[in-house]
């Protein structure tokens, strides 16, 4: 590891964010004592129409949920059984978390939008219509309000020595590694990468029991002693009559196993499609989220900047459509980083024109050149992973895309409580900047 960085909280490394980039003790203290302390809404881009207009064309009801403890996938679930429908036709563009408040646009195939129901803990309105579901990617951002409270004596203090430490890192701005948070892989129980990763090598009954074994101290003791078991024997039915009714995930795929007998690949990997079709891809693209936290945290051990690019380096492009004062980077304009061009490119990432990418790997994915290039590759040989592996079935298929490295946002903060106020491009994580300015575990930001 580098020495001259400051290591991350174990947790955290487990999912290969092994550097915080300041270097100033944090402040501690607590985020989510009150769902209202984590407060997320969306910037929406999805357009819609009239909720009057013909719904053969726009069969989808849009709304906008303020939901107050509710995780997206719960939600989802308890209003398809509110309504009587398939949780397949409720669709969102992306996932929130449960504690926290948080304001986002919902979809639903084929509704009366008379018939939407009211749901405790969720204000609903109803927007308009739209011609199809909405899919990851149909928002431009989120603007976060979060409230810390219980931070050190000299919080004040701390908080403007690791802002000037991360303008140091991003170059003038407040600037981070765009790393994948905690809860892309499971705040508790961070596996879901191990599964996705187990998928793309073909080992479908490794992933099974990546997601089914592996007890975390974290978990109540019942879950553990399930999770215990079934590493130790393999005994399906006797893991079904021992997992908590509250796992239904879990009880799914053991359901299927022991209907199917559990001897061929393919009795797993059936298994394993009892999870709903977004926690199906959720797997991979954990997988693609460990690998691409791999690399950064490469990166930063080499010294290589986040600011600027280098020969080999393959950057994007600015989304022109993007809101006044978010830094979107636009992941379909790619150019890779000669020795030529090397100047011309670093004067576009200083205007904020362009961004330094890395790969989530897919079946389309074309590695970097050059030194950044040398890093894809050895991290993914030492995972046993080549882009090919990307190749997979029905809901695991991922042709894979990049992503900027670097995380920048303007940040306002108030005192008496602490609270940042701060807005970052979808798919980013708001838990990835507050990392840097507490440094705590990981569960303690939620």
């Amino acid at each position: 590891m580098n020495d001259r960085l400051r290591p991350a909280h174990p947790t955290e490394r487990e999912v290969a964010m092994a550097y915080y980039v300041s270097r100033s003790d944090g402040i501690g203290g607590q985020v989510r004592e009150e769902n209202e302390d984590f407060r997320v809404k969306e910037i929406e881009k999805f357009e819609t129409q009239p909720i009057d207009a013909d719904p053969d064309a726009y069969p989808h009801i849009v709304i906008r949920a303020t939901l107050d403890g509710w995780d997206t996938n719960d939600f989802a679930r308890r209003l398809s059984d509110a309504m009587a429908i398939s949780r397949e036709r409720v669709s969102w563009a992306g996932t929130k978390d449960k504690r926290a408040v948080t304001t986002q646009l919902v979809s639903v195939m084929k509704a009366d939008p008379t018939e939407i129901p009211e749901i405790r803990g969720a204000k609903i309105e109803v927007v308009g219509r739209a011609g199809r579901d909405l899919q990851f990617g149909d928002l431009a951002g989120n603007g976060f309000e979060i409230t810390v409270r219980d931070g050190s004596d000299d919080e004040f203090e701390r908080v403007e020595e690791i802002t000037e430490e991360l303008r140091e890192f991003g170059g003038g701005s407040i600037g981070i590694p765009n790393y994948f948070g905690q809860q892309r892989f499971g705040s508790l129980r961070p596996v879901t990468h191990e599964v996705g990763l187990a998928v793309a090598r073909g080992d479908w009954r490794g992933a099974v029991m990546a997601y089914l074994g592996g007890p975390r101290e974290t978990e109540p003791e019942d879950t553990q002693a399930a999770r215990t078991y079934i590493d130790e024997t393999t005994d399906w039915q006797g893991a079904l009559e021992r997992f908590p009714r509250k796992l239904g995930y879990e009880r799914a795929m053991l359901h299927r196993l022991v209907e199917d007998g559990a001897e061929r690949p393919e009795d797993f990997r059936e298994a394993l499609e009892t999870a709903p079709t977004n926690l199906q891809r959720l797997f991979v693209n954990a997988g693609q989220s460990y690998l691409f936290n791999r690399i950064l945290s490469e990166r930063l051990d080499r010294g290589l900047p986040f600011d600027r690019a280098v020969v080999g380096d393959v950057v994007c492009f600015a989304d022109s459509d993007a809101p006044k004062g978010l830094a979107r980077p636009d992941t379909s304009r790619t150019q890779r980083v000669t020795e030529t061009r090397v100047e011309t490119v670093n004067r576009h990432i200083e205007r904020g024109r362009a961004f330094v990418t890395a790969p989530l790997v897919g079946t389309e994915t074309e590695l970097g050149e050059g030194e950044p290039g040398e890093i894809e590759r050895a991290v993914l040989s030492e995972a046993g992973i080549s882009p090919a592996d990307f190749d997979l079935p029905d809901e695991f298929h991922s042709t894979g895309t990049r992503r900027a490295i670097l995380l920048t946002t303007d940040l306002t903060i108030e005192r008496g409580p602490l609270v940042f106020d701060f807005s970052l491009p979808s798919g980013s994580y708001a838990t990835v900047l507050l990392r840097e300015y507490l440094k705590c575990d990981p569960r303690d930001l939620g």
